[in-house]
């Protein structure tokens, strides 16, 4: 690829788009950047508040302990912080700076201050509306589509803010039609690695360090403690140490990831089991980085057909694409990063999405296992064949049956997953 031809561009911005850091899960996050900016839009701390949010968001923010709260969860403690303490100028960091006194004010705000959640009548996936009040002032806030994607900000019924946020995958005139596997590849391998060393650098610092307080820290269901105690093959630690800093992430740590496609857990799949394959076969910075644009780009692509929320688990695809460009660290070309997709997606696609919480850790392991298990397929000369259930023959034949799986197949599921949920 013409590393100075708009394709390359393309794939380089669409990197430094999607790979940013965020503190907590990215829903109950999105819920706190809205209501930070009502309250900020307000003047005061409201007196009384009413949320919105699309049933995906709600799913997301039911089970997974908000960062910076003293344990808390749900979507009354994620608008709650984000009020008391949020600063919407650092985006999906917002409540990275939270004090001791913030969180003092945060337990009295929450016990004296009314807060209404209710489904929205949206049919959009991600859709969050934020209305406080006090005295006789009121602000609305809405987001969509993406989790910083301002559509409207209103005071006292006058608009000051009104916009479409497009799809993520359209927005900013970048275009992700032109991601495929074989031109993820080609940017691999004609990659200049200075492009991408700030990005790549941060997520593995970011990514690997919530890993490893994953394993020493007690978090969800310690997942990543429990595998670890399997073994000491690179097999074993890779699952391990994803799924330890998925046990963390969800459990409420503190520490920041570098995300993928929207989702800390995917940014975590991506990146930290390519990472621990590359420390064991002494792979230099230079490959690593290669075999980094291979899994996040591909991540990213696979996603991008799902769409952002769905009921397919993105734990899926993204163990996919790490597997690939593990595959790519052991010297492997074209072919075997695309039958290593095909394969891992034929194993797992079927996982679903029951939201953010403490059994994310074991569906990136299990997702991760299957995506190593592609790879040993391939290196034994195994594969899944064109027809074999939803799998076609060419990879992106293959990529696009999953994307109608997970974008409009699994509609019913995720409303069913929903409702289980919430009843």
């Amino acid at each position: 690829m013409d590393r100075k031809g708009s394709t390359y561009a393309t794939y380089i911005e669409i990197l430094r788009k999607e790979l940013v850091p965020a503190m907590g899960c990215t829903e109950p996050i999105a819920v706190a950047y809205c209501a930070a900016i009502a309250r900020r839009i307000l003047g005061s701390e409201p007196e009384s508040v009413e949320i919105e949010a699309s049933g995906n968001i709600i799913k997301n923010v039911k089970s997974v302990i908000v960062p910076n709260t003293d344990g808390r969860r749900g979507v009354e403690a994620a608008a709650a912080v984000g009020i008391v303490a949020g600063d919407d100028t650092l985006g999906l960091e917002l409540i990275s700076n939270v004090s001791a006194e913030d969180k003092a004010r945060l337990s009295r705000f929450l016990a004296e201050t009314p807060i209404k959640v209710r489904p929205a009548a949206s049919e959009l996936a991600l859709d969050v509306t934020v209305s406080v009040y006090s005295g006789g002032d009121s602000v609305k806030v809405r987001i969509v589509n993406h989790h910083t994607g301002l559509a409207l900000i209103e005071k006292n019924g006058e608009v000051l803010f009104s916009a479409q946020p497009e799809d993520p995958a359209e927005e900013s005139g970048l275009d992700y039609g032109l991601l495929s596997v074989e031109g993820i590849y080609d940017f691999a391998v004609s990659l200049d690695v200075e492009d991408v060393r700030e990005l790549f650098s941060r997520q593995l610092d970011y990514n690997c360090a919530i890993a490893r307080e994953g394993l020493t820290g007690d978090y969800g269901a310690n997942i990543g403690k429990v595998i670890i105690n399997q073994g000491d093959s690179v097999h074993t630690r890779a699952r391990a140490r994803a799924a330890a800093a998925s046990d963390a992430r969800m459990g409420g740590c503190e520490l920041p990831v570098v995300i993928n496609s929207g989702s800390g857990n995917q940014g975590i799949t991506v990146s930290v089991p390519v990472a621990e394959y590359a420390e064991e076969l002494g792979s230099d910075e230079d490959r690593l980085f290669r075999a980094l644009a291979i899994s996040n780009l591909n991540a990213i692509h696979l996603k991008e057909k799902i769409g952002r929320l769905s009921a397919y688990c993105g734990a899926v695809t993204a163990g996919a694409s790490a597997a690939a460009a593990i595959s790519f660290l052991q010297g492997g070309d074209l072919d075997s990063i695309s039958h290593v997709l095909v394969n891992a997606l034929a194993i797992t696609s079927g996982m679903v999405c029951d939201g953010a919480k403490p059994s994310c850790a074991a569906k990136i392991a299990a997702a991760v296992d299957s995506g190593l298990l592609a790879m040993e397929m391939y290196d034994a000369g195994q594969q899944f064949y064109g027809g074999d259930g939803i799998i076609l023959k060419g990879v992106e034949n293959t990529i696009r049956n999953v994307g109608v799986l997970g974008r409009s197949g699994m509609r019913e599921t995720d409303r069913t997953i929903i409702a289980l949920m919430t009843s």
